[in-house]
Order: C-alpha cells, then sequence, then structure tokens
C-alpha cells in the first residue's frame, strides 16, 4: 500500500473522529434525580405531562406509553436520551417534550391549514408500526423514498409536527397525492437553497447540514441537491442521522464510506430523535442505498 494511500486513510479517519466530538452529546452519566427504570421514568414524566395539560386525563397505558385525552405518547427515545445526557440536559429535553404535549393536545382538534403540510422522511418499519397502531384513518399516505425510508406528509406547527390523518385530508379538500405535492412544495420554500448550507467537500472531510427540524426533508427532494453533487465531481454520499442534520461526503472510497458509516452510526443513536444510519448515493434519478 503506497503511503499516500495510508496517510489519506489516516485523514479520513481524523475527520471522522473530529467531527464525531464536535457533534456528539457529552456525558455519559446517567442524569441524576431522573428515575432510570422504564416504570418510575414513565410515571416521572406522566406527572409533568398532568401539571401542564389539566383537566386533559393523562393516563399510563405502560412502560414508557402514555395515553393525553385522544393522543398517545411514547417514551422511549426520550428516555434513551436521558440515559446518557446529564441532569440538565435530560431535564431541559423533558420540558420541551411536554411543552410539544401541550402544543400537540391544543392543535388535535384544529382544522387543518393547507400552509402547514410539510413532508418527512421516516423509517418504513416505524410508519408501519404507526398504521398498525392508529388504523388506516390514522395515516393518509405515504411515499417511498428509498429502500427502507418514505416520504410522509405531516401538519406542522410552532412546536409539533403532526402525521396527516385520513380526516384531515378530507378537511383540506386534497387527494393523497395533492398532500404530498403540497407539503414538498412547502418544504422547499422553506429551507434555504442548498449550496447556500453547504460547501463542497473535498477529500478526507465530512460537511453537514443542520439547523432546521427539516433539514432531512431535503433528502426528498432530489433535485435541489445537483448543485452540491456537481460540485463535487459527482459524488454525493449523505447520511441523516436525525431529521435535523445531514451529513455528506465527496469521497466514496472505501476508507471513507467506511468512516462516513461509523460517524453516522454513533450520531444516530445518542440523537434525542434519531432518523437513520444508513448511507445514500445521489443520482439525477433518485437515491441509492449504499451497502
Amino acid at each position: 500500500m503506497s503511503r499516500s494511500i495510508v496517510m489519506q486513510r489516516r485523514a479520513v479517519r481524523r475527520a471522522a473522529a473530529a467531527f464525531a466530538a464536535l457533534l456528539l452529546l457529552a456525558g455519559t452519566a446517567v442524569a441524576q434525580q431522573v428515575p432510570t427504570s422504564e416504570a418510575a421514568f414513565t410515571d416521572f414524566v406522566a406527572q409533568r405531562v398532568r401539571a401542564a395539560v389539566r383537566p386533559m386525563p393523562v393516563e399510563i397505558k405502560g412502560p414508557l406509553t402514555l395515553t393525553i385525552g385522544p393522543l398517545q405518547a411514547n417514551l422511549d427515545r426520550i428516555q434513551a436520551f436521558c440515559r446518557t445526557a446529564d441532569r440538565a440536559g435530560c431535564l431541559k429535553e423533558i420540558d420541551t417534550y411536554v411543552n410539544g404535549v401541550v402544543q400537540a393536545t391544543r392543535t388535535a382538534t384544529a382544522k387543518p391549514a393547507k400552509d402547514s403540510l410539510r413532508v418527512v422522511v421516516r423509517q418504513a418499519a416505524d410508519m408501519q408500526r404507526a398504521v398498525e397502531q392508529l388504523g388506516a384513518s390514522g395515516v393518509a399516505t405515504t411515499r417511498p423514498l428509498v429502500e427502507g425510508l418514505v416520504i410522509v406528509p405531516v401538519l406542522d406547527s410552532s412546536r409539533t409536527t403532526k402525521i396527516l390523518a385520513a380526516p384531515d385530508l378530507a378537511a383540506l379538500g386534497l387527494s393523497p397525492e395533492q398532500a404530498v405535492a403540497t407539503g414538498l412544495a412547502n418544504v422547499r420554500s422553506r429551507l434555504k437553497p442548498i449550496m447556500t448550507v453547504a460547501k463542497p467537500m473535498p477529500a478526507g472531510q465530512f460537511g453537514h447540514i443542520t439547523g432546521d427540524y427539516y433539514e432531512s426533508s431535503r433528502l426528498a427532494l432530489i433535485d435541489s441537491w445537483a448543485p452540491l453533487a456537481q460540485a463535487q465531481g459527482g459524488v454525493l454520499i449523505v447520511a441523516a442521522p436525525s431529521p435535523d442534520l445531514v451529513l455528506y461526503s465527496g469521497e466514496d472510497s472505501p476508507t471513507a464510506i467506511d468512516a462516513l458509516r461509523t460517524l453516522a452510526a454513533n450520531l444516530t443513536v445518542r440523537a434525542p430523535k434519531p432518523l437513520s444510519n444508513m448511507l445514500l448515493r445521489w443520482t439525477p434519478k433518485g437515491w441509492q442505498r449504499v451497502r
């Protein structure tokens, strides 16, 4: 193996390590004064939710699962976050969650508006479970993006997103296809052009796009990535560990792909709202999964 190849691989690994150190949440101690068992943690959060949404009934349906009026709330991801965060970080995340629940209860019965439509990218398996839990009317529609990922229309509010349900479609007077198209158009108008938030990455470096909850929704806008891919010599490999974070690389050597895969996996595990650790290759016709 030539000296230049060895040095390049070391540079890629150093870049991944440095980038991970920059983005990963610090602290590994379990949050003090926040219960760690599933039952106690569920009760802890339930008490905070009850105080915030009173007099709406809040019941513990099971470990890490609450019913809040007509809504169901799952606590598994927030508990996973608290296991790795310090006490202040855990309590802040719980407070953010409770505030989101309050907003969700206020908007659950509100009439939807077309300008609140967005699209998000989600794991196909997660959406299948949602369909099974909510029934056929609970999820209006999904569209495949790439193997393992789907596009889902949602209703956006100031603090929460709600999966578009069949009754919402009727209220909006839209077909499933029109709802997806409207959501895509609204995301496109909301997000800044790709070349204003991302710069071409040289070999041995990774870039990232963050700052907006819908950054990962860019994956549904296939054509919008063309300028970045062209600026990187036609090579663009991406990952979306969480809804508000997209990693990208302009190098597709085995070493670079392995380093990006490791980084994406680490960030996905540590994200408060994980999305996916899979790597995707851009083509003008759509994404291809990198095996």
